[in-house]
């Protein structure tokens, strides 16, 4: 009885299979192009490469290693995470599967930096105090074990030039003022109606009642990063940019 009812269970919360899949075809790709560029584009990039969302220029996506989990992952989404679902149809779903595919084919372009280099400027620049890789370093600033995959070459020099151009969820600057006047800067780390937790440069984590604080404010855009646009010189920058972009995390 019980493994009827097990297997019941499993009937009931399997997701279903995706919709038959049409031919895919070069009309069916060129769909697929355009769906992206209006619905994907936006955090993938408009070649894939990634941005806020994820490097979908690989020949392999972590999250979707067939295209049958490719398209659920464009139906639904990912939970938990930045990706959501959609409500486009099951062929223009498939259509976004097929372009997206095409994406891991083409060749990566070369970067001009020294990946061995660059992790030398990594460290020399003081990175490990703010960000993790593999275990190691700081919290105050995003994990970046994985960077590599989630980001393109484009987007993360942009991120070294201008940090506050785009700030990551879950990194939003926030000032606060205690009673007794201590002055205190940090990313946000959770909030409530009645409570404010945040972490500062040296991962100390700040937890106040919002009553107990004489000043709290919110920096929208804003990030304690430094730019590298004046730190670094053109070939550092290269090779820091190829260092990051080596990160692709476990496999």
């Amino acid at each position: 009885m019980w493994t009827a009812l097990w297997l019941l269970a499993l009937q009931t919360t399997a997701p279903p299979a995706p919709a038959a899949r049409p031919p895919v075809t070069a009309q069916e790709v060129a769909r697929g192009r355009a769906l992206f560029e209006a619905q994907c584009a936006y955090c993938h990039g408009a070649g894939g490469d990634g941005g806020r969302g994820a490097n979908l220029a690989r020949p392999a996506l972590r999250h979707a290693p067939t295209d049958e989990a490719l398209f659920r992952v464009v139906n639904r989404g990912i939970p938990g995470t930045g990706m959501p679902g959609n409500s486009m149809s099951a062929r223009e779903t498939w259509q976004v599967v097929a372009f997206v595919r095409t994406l891991g084919r083409v060749a990566r372009q070369p970067l001009p930096g020294d990946a061995a280099s660059g992790a030398r400027v990594y460290q020399a620049n003081g990175c490990a105090s703010c960000h993790t890789i593999q275990g190691r370093g700081g919290a105050f600033g995003p994990d970046l074990t994985d960077v590599g995959a989630r980001s393109g070459p484009a987007f993360i020099r942009e991120s070294l030039l201008d940090p506050g151009a785009d700030v990551p969820a879950g990194f939003m600057q926030v000032r606060a003022v205690t009673r007794e006047g201590q002055r205190l800067t940090g990313v946000r780390v959770n909030e409530d109606p009645f409570s404010i937790q945040f972490r500062d440069a040296k991962s100390v984590l700040h937890s106040f009642f919002k009553n107990e604080l004489a000043e709290l404010a919110k920096d929208e855009g804003k990030t304690p990063m430094p730019g590298y646009r004046d730190r670094l010189d053109a070939t550092a920058l290269d090779d820091l940019v190829a260092y990051l972009v080596s990160l692709e995390g476990s496999r």
